[in-house]
Parts: structure tokens; C-alpha cells; sequence
């Protein structure tokens, strides 16, 4: 018979605080079992699955949202569709680190400039926020 665990324990067991898991149920992520007349409801290993996938997914960037259509497409026959989703997720993040690059150029460019620059009067970085729009190469 599979071990049955509290819900602190499955929290545990999945690397999560008991709050997580309770917003996973009001999210409809992970089902929440019927109380039993003992009082106390219980988990198996199914859930600390459950819950692992999706604190993975989470950490790959997916949203909660996407996290829910990932549940839903687990199986073989939904590979096409799950590599979609990954696809789309790939190119967002390749979105934001052509950003974060710009802005660590734009930042260094500053940075150089207060290095370099030294006019006492006026603080360079913020002289470049305030005159220089073309430091700000990257998407808003």
C-alpha cells in the first residue's frame, strides 16, 4: 500500500512550505483530497510528483497558467503540443536576455561615462537618464 502523508508532510517531501500546496489546490493545480472522519487528509506520491513538476516548470520560466496546460497535455500523444509550448517559452527567453544585455550595456556605457567623466557638478548617470535617450537601446 503507497505511504500516505499530511499535507505538511507532502509539503515537505516536495521541497515546498504548506502554503504553496494550498495555493496549488485554490489554483486548481493539484486536487485537494476529501476529508476523511479521521480529519486529516492525505497525499501520496502522485502529489509530490505532481507538485515537483510544477515547481520545475516554474523555475524554467512557464507561468502557473502554462503550468495548468502542461498538466493537462501530460502523455505521448501531446509531444507536438507541449514542444509548442516550450518553443514559445524559448524565444520569450531569448527576448529577455537580448534585453538584459542591452540594459548591461546601457549601464556600463553609464558607468564608464562617471568613470571618466569628472565635473564635479553634475552626476553623469544621471546627466545620460536625463539628456541621452539613445542609452536605452533595449524594449520597454
Amino acid at each position: 500500500m503507497p505511504e500516505k502523508m499530511t499535507i505538511s508532510r507532502l509539503a515537505g517531501a516536495a521541497g515546498v512550505n504548506v502554503e504553496t500546496v494550498r495555493f496549488y489546490q485554490r489554483s486548481g493545480l493539484i486536487e485537494e483530497p476529501a476529508r476523511p472522519c479521521s480529519g486529516y487528509r492525505t497525499y501520496g506520491a502522485e502529489d509530490v510528483r505532481r507538485i515537483r513538476f510544477i515547481k520545475r516548470a516554474q523555475l524554467l520560466g512557464f507561468t502557473l497558467d502554462e503550468v495548468a496546460n502542461l498538466l493537462k497535455l501530460e502523455g505521448a500523444q501531446t509531444c507536438v503540443e507541449t514542444r509548442g509550448l516550450a518553443v514559445k517559452k524559448l524565444a520569450m527567453v531569448e527576448e529577455k536576455l537580448s534585453d538584459l544585455l542591452a540594459m548591461k550595456t546601457a549601464l556600463a556605457s553609464m558607468v564608464a561615462r562617471c568613470d571618466s567623466e569628472h565635473s564635479g557638478a553634475r552626476c553623469p548617470i544621471i546627466q545620460a537618464l536625463i539628456d541621452d535617450a539613445s542609452v536605452l537601446h533595449f524594449q520597454q
